[in-house]
């Protein structure tokens, strides 16, 4: 039996989020094709991958060469949010991409007759923090406070608009903290820090937080692409357990076998020391609560996460 036609097109298919959608979808059916975007050519995918070089996510790509017989799109590809950007002006840069980009290839894969438009969006369009006990729900009013959070929102809003008009599905996802083999940023350096063996003054935050695994989020990306109820819906996407950054790294130190250096500071203090030292960012993140309700996502599409945090940890952990 000769392979199918790409029908599944893939951006970002080389990120942390995009190479698992692909690997996930092969897994998925063995007479599965994918088409992909990518801004390099790279020698390890599956034969069944056929692969498109792009430059950038410009405004005024033409998608001609990538859209043909392509019924469902992933977007993953982006601009990421990084911790300390160094661009003089990141909105602007963030638009460019994150905005412009992907109002472009929306706009031509309606033209182009495909049927579903999955866009990975993010959590920071609803917001950067929750009252404990309040979680954010997708039904929310969208509160982004930063350049990353504002720019996924303007592309949410110009997909509504397109989908509107069309007969292009469109399905907004926005994850949380996502996490799994290959993760960067600030949750490698946590584990970084306890593998280094130096004492942590982690051990008295008592927050509440969502995250996702990266299994789990590929998982619902996947019952995204065909469920007849996801067509035009915002979800939000965790694991379906908040948990402390205090416990998070304590199961970190158990899962890792790792002796527990956790030190029991005041997060009052440890907020006034990183504001002192210009990092008031990330006593924010590791302090505050950021919890979100998944109850739409489970119950309108049948879906529970099949992954739990300490069996996704381990394979964090087993990948380093």
């Amino acid at each position: 039996m000769g392979f199918q036609k790409p029908k599944i097109l893939v951006t970002g298919a080389t990120g942390f989020i995009g190479k698992e959608v692909v690997n996930s979808l092969l897994a998925a059916d063995k007479f599965q094709t994918v088409a992909i975007a990518v801004r390099k050519n790279i020698g390890f995918w599956d034969k069944r991958v056929v692969p498109h070089l792009i430059n950038n996510l410009e405004h005024n790509l033409d998608w001609s060469f990538a859209l043909e017989g392509i019924s469902t799109i992933v977007h993953c590809a982006a601009r990421v949010h990084v911790m300390s950007d160094k661009s003089i002006n990141p909105l602007k840069d963030y638009r460019q991409v994150n905005v412009k980009g992907t109002i472009n290839l929306a706009h031509q894969a309606a033209q182009a007759g495909v049927k579903r438009f999955v866009f990975i969006s993010s959590i920071k369009v609803n917001g950067e923090t929750t009252n404990l006990g309040s979680p954010f729900t997708a039904d929310d009013k969208p509160a982004p406070q930063d350049a990353y959070g504002i720019s996924k929102h303007e592309a949410e809003k110009g997909l509504i608009e397109i989908a509107d008009s069309s007969d292009m599905d469109l399905v907004i996802i926005r994850p949380t903290l996502v996490y799994g083999p290959g993760v960067k940023a600030n949750f490698l350096s946590m584990i970084n820090w306890i593998n280094s063996g130096i004492p942590l003054p982690l051990g008295s935050i008592n927050n509440k937080r969502s995250m996702v695994s990266l299994d789990n989020l590929v998982h619902f990306i996947l019952v995204c692409l065909s469920h007849p109820k996801a067509a035009n819906q915002i979800f939000l996407v965790s694991d379906d357990e908040d948990i402390s950054i205090t416990d998070l790294l304590h199961r970190i130190y158990k899962i890792s076998g790792k002796p527990n250096r956790l030190i029991a500071i005041s997060p009052k203090l440890i907020k006034i020391i990183a504001t002192i030292v210009g990092r008031k960012d990330i006593a924010i993140r590791l302090c505050s609560n950021l919890q979100v309700d998944i109850k739409k996502s489970c119950l309108l599409l049948n879906w529970k996460p099949p992954y739990n945090i300490d069996k996704s940890l381990a394979k964090v952990i087993e990948s380093l």
